[in-house]
């Protein structure tokens, strides 16, 4: 009887949620805060982005998560925050570990000290909040350690070219060995650090952000388009000196000037204009929350803000910025910057797109 009084006080809309989550039905959310009262406020939940229910992010970390990572300036994914939450403690906000390390978000107590602000380990409320600033902090650091002085016994500075890994990577070998790990091997130390710890902690929170996002509600595979229809170039994660990183971030496509390039999927244009070694570029988000990057084009057809769909004309390849000949360089990102590329290709065909 109490269940029932719960339901009706809830309303039609929320008994739907609810009823939907006990029958183990996945929602794709996108979570808006209405007030950040600094324990993470109420949230608004929408179509988009996270992968909530049963077999995805709980929705009562949903928000928090999602406020965590809009609050980083340097584009922390909130799919990389969840990832690495449940890799930690599975979602267990009382998780402890043999080695001290405390809540949902696995803080050792010094650590808290720095990131917690004098809130409760044990309270997600303020463990996610704290785990998003870390982690923003190491992303920042990833970018560009040069910038960021450190207290590391080896004084080192570097290039981010100069690291064996993404941004993101860095950021989250940061997290579980700290950074001295990671600018003692430069880079994502490897398999023979710690037993290969860390090295399979990045490799595992990096392969299991697809499975707690989501396409939101106006996509589904017939959706994805592939961007340029010409043949496939260069490959993702060649490596060679041609790059600033060391290795290639996207994959190209050879096409000649003026081939109609269009976007892989609905979004949001996020940026339409000069990218640097990229020339003419633009850059999409999408509502899983990831970023799609088209380089070196010769005009645009679109403008910053402007929605788009999938298959929509977004401009004609080029060879403007660093390049060698014409082509279309194409990213998946897990943020808008340079730094959080994923891989495109098994991105599309996941989608039901051939290359």
């Amino acid at each position: 009887m109490g269940t029932i009084r719960l339901l009706w006080i809830l309303g039609g809309a929320a008994v739907a949620f609810v009823l939907a989550l006990a029958l183990g039905v996945v929602f794709f959310l996108v979570v808006s805060q209405s007030k950040d009262d600094g324990h993470g406020g109420d949230t608004e939940l929408a179509a988009g982005t996270l992968k909530v229910g049963k077999s995805g992010v709980p929705s009562a970390y949903a928000g928090l998560i999602q406020k965590a990572a809009a609050d980083c300036e340097a584009g922390l994914s909130a799919g990389v925050l969840a990832a690495q939450l449940k890799q930690e403690s599975n979602f267990d906000p009382q998780a402890g570990s043999p080695v001290g390390a405390q809540g949902i978000a696995q803080f050792m107590p010094g650590t808290w000290k720095t990131w917690g602000r004098g809130g409760d380990v044990w309270d997600p409320k303020d463990a996610i909040p704290a785990q998003g600033r870390f982690m923003c902090s190491l992303l920042r650091k990833a970018k560009n350690p040069a910038k960021y002085p450190n207290d590391c016994p080896r004084e080192t500075v570097k290039h981010p070219s100069e690291y064996n890994g993404s941004p993101t990577e860095l950021a989250l070998a940061g997290y579980n060995a700290g950074w001295c790990a990671v600018d003692r091997f430069a880079g994502v130390p490897p398999k023979s650090f710690a037993k290969g710890e860390t090295y399979k902690y990045v490799k595992i929170i990096m392969g299991s952000v697809a499975e707690l996002t989501g396409p939101g509600g106006e996509l589904s595979t017939s959706g994805w388009a592939r961007p340029v229809d010409g043949p496939l170039g260069t490959p993702y994660h060649q490596r060679g000196g041609a790059w600033s990183s060391g290795m290639h971030t996207g994959i190209d496509f050879t096409v000649p000037t003026g081939t109609s390039v269009k976007a892989a999927g609905s979004g949001t244009v996020h940026m339409a204009g000069q990218g640097g070694a990229y020339g003419n570029q633009v850059v999409i988000r999408h509502s899983d929350g990831t970023y799609s990057q088209y380089g070196h084009l010769s005009k645009l057809s679109v403008s910053a803000g402007q929605d788009v769909k999938g298959g929509q004309k977004i401009g004609l390849s080029g060879a403007t910025g660093n390049v060698s000949g014409p082509h279309l360089h194409f990213e998946i990102r897990n943020g808008p910057e340079y730094g959080s590329d994923i891989d495109p290709a098994s991105y599309l065909r996941k989608r039901g797109v051939k290359l």
